[in-house]
């Protein structure tokens, strides 16, 4: 499935640092604003040790992870939805992505420029925010006054349900709030999906700090403030160090561990962006394994069994049958499927069967 995050975040706030040890595409990366001209669509690789794991039991041709896809665009500034910049011109290739991540400079160095001169992660959130809200307002107001003409004339019931949940959308961004503050349920989302609203998005907020900062236990004054602003919206905060993680992704696989050990980390701070998302995605996953290949899967928590053999194929989906499922618990203990069978863990479940994550499932279909 096409899960994708945009990146966003003041120039020389460590975006395109971020992206590139995401992904190891290598955008370029600059001491000056703007040198992301061309958004980056990145393809990365989801973490996840329970692969290897059960290729242990399930000896197989090949691993393949579950992936997530992240776009970089140019930088945003004070004024960018009014042409400012160039980050306005690129605000399109976010609109697709489900979720948001801001990364947020929590460091100083005199070195590096910033744009405003100082400084201050909530500042610096507020310009991102505003130039997000004027975008959605404008694109609200193209709209608004047709839909509530219809609305009102009292034949489009569609129309007359999307109004109602663009009245309050509209008076929000009016008023300088991101739509994400109305805590709009699923069914009124769907409403305004069509309008890829950014600020409807989910946000997490990445603390780009000094490679001090890393291994200290108190945060530094910047992700302090950062912490407590993003407790009141409900959002998670990932602290990393921008250039580490872009000196292990560089690293070859032999070399990382050692490397890692020497900074007093345990795994890439990368590795907690990606699990953070997952997360503020509401995403889990499932494994299919076999002798061609085990690989990992990524649905939606809550999705049955018939979706999730969707994201495989939508003929799975529409001829499913039935599925057999083990757990990765199950296959931890007794080690085979052939001892899963003996010991009765192995189901076959039907069309209401909830998917759970760790679940390893061979599906029946026809088509």
């Amino acid at each position: 499935m096409g899960f994708q995050c945009g990146i966003v975040g003041l120039p020389n706030v460590g975006k395109s640092t971020l992206f590139n040890a995401l992904t190891s595409i290598k955008a370029e990366v600059a001491n000056y604003p703007f040198c992301t001209i061309e958004p980056n669509t990145g393809i990365v690789k989801v973490p996840d040790y329970r692969l290897s794991t059960i290729a242990q039991y399930i000896i197989p041709d090949k691993l393949v992870p579950a992936s997530m896809v992240f776009v970089d665009i140019a930088g945003l500034v004070k004024g960018a939805s009014k042409g400012e910049g160039l980050g306005n011109q690129f605000l399109g290739h976010i609109r697709e992505t489900q979720a948001i991540v801001h990364v947020v400079r929590c460091f100083s160095d005199p070195n590096i420029i910033h744009v405003d001169g100082s400084v201050d992660p909530i500042r610096d959130i507020s310009v991102i925010d505003t130039e997000l809200i004027f975008a959605d307002l404008d694109t609200v107001q193209k709209r608004f006054a047709s839909l509530q003409k219809a609305a009102r004339a009292g034949s489009d019931k569609k129309a007359a349900a999307v109004i109602s949940v663009l009245e309050p959308v509209k008076a929000a961004l009016e008023a300088g709030r991101p739509v994400r503050s109305l805590g709009l349920g699923t069914e009124e989302l769907e409403l305004i999906y069509d309008f890829h609203l950014i600020t409807a998005k989910k946000v997490m907020y990445v603390a780009n700090v000094d490679d001090s900062d890393i291994g200290k236990k108190e945060p530094n004054a910047f992700v302090k403030k950062l912490l407590e602003y993003a407790e009141k919206e409900g959002s998670p905060v990932v602290q990393i160090c921008g250039k580490i993680e872009s000196e292990i992704a560089e690293l070859p696989d032999e070399e990382k561990l050692s490397f890692l050990k020497e900074m007093g980390m345990e795994e890439p701070g990368l590795y907690r962006v990606i699990q953070a998302g997952y997360r503020l995605l509401g995403l889990e996953t499932y494994f299919t394994a076999g002798k061609t290949e085990i690989r990992a899967w990524t649905i939606q928590k809550g999705a049955k069994a018939p979706q999730a053999a969707g994201v495989i194929h939508t003929d799975f989906e529409k001829g499913f049958i039935k599925a057999e499922v083990y757990h990765y618990s199950d296959l931890m203990k007794y080690k085979s499927e052939q001892a899963i069978k003996d010991a009765g863990a192995l189901r076959l479940e039907g069309k209401e069967y909830v998917v759970k994550d760790g679940d390893i499932l061979h599906f029946r279909f026809a088509v």
